[in-house]
């Protein structure tokens, strides 16, 4: 009996107390603001680091990418230009 009793006011408090939640939705209408500037003082605070560098072994052993071209470079244009006289005349 006493189980019954404590499940029952368990149950009656879980949804007192929910209901108040939903009473909290404002329509979706709420607008944030932020800082437009934030600073931060380090001035009473001690900072200790190591400067790291990349290995320059890294920089030096890129290799330059290859790519099949799609363009093909002619070295000259003598038949256009042939052409081209003929059809001034």
């Amino acid at each position: 009996m006493t189980l019954l009793r404590n499940t029952l006011a368990l149950t009656i408090a879980a949804l007192a107390f929910s209901a108040p939640a939903l009473a909290q939705d404002d329509d979706g209408e709420r607008k944030i603001q932020y800082k437009q500037r934030t600073e931060i003082d380090f001035e009473g605070v001690e900072v200790a680091g190591e400067l790291v560098k990349p290995q320059g072994a890294l920089l030096l052993d890129r290799k330059r990418a290859n790519f099949n071209p799609l363009i093909k470079l002619r070295p000259d244009f003598n038949e256009e230009m042939d052409q081209s006289v003929n059809l001034v005349k």
